[in-house]
């Protein structure tokens, strides 16, 4: 496999309890401070201790523990805290943590999805072992989804009649390990009455796709999250690319993540398109670009 699709990423190891370890991305940290007084923040989510200012920026600090279930961190505690300051999902938000570990590099695929017995309700979007140690990874786009929800701007009456005829003749599959983000994107497909198929890590996409070539009936469209485990954006495409009978889809990666770097190793790759921060919206409009690469131009003017 290429070296730019296989190239491992950083984690950040730190606990919410003293017998658990979890992690985060790098890519979506922006820097790690010393606990700081917070000024509290009315009517906010209970999870939300408060806000404080940090590089000219007012930013909303959130009690990582006591979102994901576990005792929230008390005022004696504070003082050998850190708050981790993230970037992801068009939010900047510092999470509380007690104790920062290590940073460490890993594979998304040594990166397997958490076990069913989690559920749906989990903050988990990933297991992993380093140091011969569980290590979990906090899904940050359900944690923001749930404290600090943002309106979904996307709907189905973006598409006009002679978009959404093309877009209901097309093979969509659609790849993601986020709730959040599959639930925004499949809910303006469906509004719009557009169908499509959808994986929720690259492995099943990949076997969705051979098994629609097979068929006869290829994806001609795929979006895929970027961050998945197993097997990552970076790799599904590298690997679609290099698999004749299904090379010929149109591939869309996107992240959550605001990083230049994560654009220009996609379309190195092979990706037609990058796009950071998801947006659904945007999501949509790229979908209608790769339906214009399948039809003849003067169906779409």
């Amino acid at each position: 496999m290429s070296s730019l699709a296989s190239q491992s990423q950083g984690l950040l190891l730190f606990q919410l309890s003293p017998s658990r370890q979890f992690a985060m991305g790098t890519l979506k940290i922006r820097e790690i401070i010393p606990w700081q007084k917070v000024r509290t923040i009315p009517y906010a989510h209970p999870c939300i201790i408060g806000a404080t200012h940090i590089r000219g920026m007012t930013i909303s600090i959130i009690d990582m523990a006591a979102s994901v279930g576990y005792l929230p961190i008390s005022e004696q505690e504070l003082n050998s805290c850190s708050i981790i300051i993230t970037d992801c999902s068009r939010q900047t938000v510092g999470f509380l943590v007690r104790q920062i570990d290590q940073i460490s590099q890993c594979q998304w695929k040594n990166i397997e999805p958490p076990p069913l017995t989690v559920g749906k309700q989990s903050y988990i979007v990933g297991v992993t072992q380093i140091d011969n140690k569980l290590i979990q990874m906090i899904d940050l786009e359900q944690l923001l989804e749930t404290i600090l929800p943002t309106p979904m701007n996307c709907n189905g009456n973006q598409f006009n009649q002679q978009e959404l005829e093309v877009l209901r003749s097309l093979q969509i599959l659609v790849a993601d390990d986020s709730a959040v983000a599959l639930r925004q994107l499949s809910g303006a497909l469906e509004m719009a009455g557009v169908p499509y198929q959808m994986a929720n890590n690259g492995k099943q996409a990949l076997d969705i796709m051979k098994t629609a070539a097979s068929a006869g009936q290829p994806i001609d469209i795929l979006v895929s999250d970027i961050e998945m485990p197993g097997l990552d954006g970076y790799e599904v495409a590298f690997e679609v690319r290099s698999n004749p009978s299904v090379a010929d889809a149109y591939i869309i990666l996107h992240t959550s993540l605001s990083s230049e770097i994560s654009v220009d190793r996609a379309h190195q790759i092979g990706a037609d398109e990058a796009l950071t921060k998801f947006d659904a919206e945007e999501l949509v409009q790229a979908i209608l670009r790769g339906a214009r690469g399948h039809q003849p131009v003067e169906q779409l003017i």
